[in-house]
């Protein structure tokens, strides 16, 4: 089993976009962003989390790249998501 929590912690991004995504999280509905974002519904974080972070890196190209095709708020859309899902991951310590 991939360990989301090791990726996601790895990811190395610009602090701006870190923060907004943190602040985001409160807004964060389930239900109506993870449909909205990956175009149809998933049924759990494990599911979810790889499909997000494949879109989540691609977004980091994009803006790299210094593509016009870019969108900021996307990219933060997909980054509160990816951290919304990771809190819905059952907690190593419990699973023992």
């Amino acid at each position: 089993m991939t360990d989301f929590r090791t990726l996601l912690a790895e990811l190395r991004r610009p602090r701006l976009l870190i923060r907004a995504a943190r602040c985001g999280m409160e807004d964060y509905r389930r239900e109506r962003d993870l449909k909205r974002l990956l175009r149809h519904e998933i049924s759990s974080p494990e599911r979810a989390l790889p499909r997000l972070l494949d879109e989540e890196e691609r977004l980091e190209q994009t803006r790299r790249d210094g593509d016009a095709s870019y969108s900021l708020n996307r990219h933060i859309e997909v980054l509160i998501a990816l951290l919304g899902e990771m809190r819905l991951l059952p907690n190593p310590a419990q699973s023992v």
